[in-house]
């Protein structure tokens, strides 16, 4: 009897129609710089950076973790693609770097042309917000290592900074103002406790309508992960900015260390800010201690800004002019790289 690849469990003709449907969203988000197409064995992407005197590249790679059970449960795979572009935007944004291209990596049990073509829809958008362009990627197909209907999707970007306007948190001193601007919702991370607590303490399903929420839990779940790009470019660019940090896993407690110097601590002023009201309902499914839920979960503050107390005022008009939220969440003190919680 003659066997052949399908038997396997490996489509190849899956995979083509998965492939041509990718490579058209890819196209979109492609720049001047792009110089192969998808499908080619390596991405090639023209080193072209204007004016800068000594460019340094600048390099991310991440997950979405298990919010994608989240996109298996409801059906809905378009939106956790669009997280994943930007997390990495924002992750290589706090050192000051503009993003270039994307890379990405899907691998299911069995090919499913709509749903890797949702979930590229979602790479895409990201990177077309961003002027990033999707310059390549893998699509694995891998029966009997994905249980039916999952996958796993995993990117790497790569961004560009002028070594001059690098952001490395160096120069914060003690009297340094920290500003917040909002999340969304959880963004990609705490998504392991949320689930816990929402489905199996709780009962609820995804279609579960909470009044507290004002939505069921899978939109809310599903609400994306918000890039800064946008709001902040500028100001980096200008030399405005001391330090950034990304909110993501570890949360405000363990974020914010990262980017201070020896010698300072920072003190943040409970109630500053408008903690969303998921966060407030996942602390009392779960009777979690106050201070576990600032080193698990964002808070409701997605990013924050340390600026010197003479640029805050400019760093405000910026915000303000691009429609951006933003909240003066506490300030720099002496210590030893921790974050202080003040009522």
């Amino acid at each position: 009897m003659s066997i052949n690849y399908s038997d396997a469990g490996v489509s190849i003709d899956a995979a083509n129609q998965a492939k041509e449907r990718i490579s058209a969203l890819a196209r979109e988000t492609f720049t001047a710089n792009v110089l192969t197409e998808i499908g080619s064995f390596g991405g090639m992407f023209r080193a072209d950076f204007g004016a800068m005197r000594e460019p340094v590249l600048v390099a991310s790679t991440d997950g979405v973790g298990t919010k994608l059970k989240l996109a298996f449960m409801t059906g809905i795979h378009n939106t956790v693609g669009y997280d994943l572009v930007c997390h990495c935007v924002n992750d290589i944004l706090v050192q000051g770097a503009r993003p270039l291209f994307f890379m990405d990596y899907i691998a299911t049990g069995k090919m499913e042309p709509n749903v890797i073509a949702q979930l590229v829809e979602g790479l895409a958008r990201g990177c077309r917000e961003a002027n990033c362009a999707l310059l390549g990627g893998e699509t694995a197909e891998m029966p009997g290592f994905y249980n039916e209907g999952e996958y796993d999707v995993a990117g790497t970007i790569i961004g560009v900074v002028d070594r001059q306007n690098i952001i490395d948190g160096s120069t914060i001193k003690v009297g340094d103002a920290l500003l917040g601007l909002p999340s969304v919702g959880l963004h990609t991370n705490g998504y392991s406790l949320a689930r816990k607590l929402m489905f199996e303490i709780a009962g609820h399903g995804p279609d579960t309508y909470i009044e507290a929420l004002g939505c069921t839990v899978g939109e809310e779940l599903l609400k994306p992960h918000r890039s800064y790009l946008p709001a902040l470019i500028d100001l980096i660019e200008a030399k405005r900015i001391k330090g950034l940090a990304h909110i993501t896993g570890g949360g405000l407690l363990e974020n914010i260390p990262r980017i201070l110097p020896e010698g300072c601590a920072v003190e943040i002023k409970e109630g500053s800010w408008d903690v969303l009201p998921v966060f407030e309902y996942l602390q009392r499914l779960g009777k979690i201690d106050k201070r576990e839920m600032y080193r698990i979960f964002n808070m409701g503050v997605g990013m924050v800004i340390i600026a010197d107390v003479e640029s805050v005022d400019e760093v405000k008009s910026h915000l303000s002019r691009m429609g951006e939220k933003f909240f003066l969440i506490g300030a720099v003190v002496e210590g030893a790289r921790e974050v202080r919680l003040a009522s």
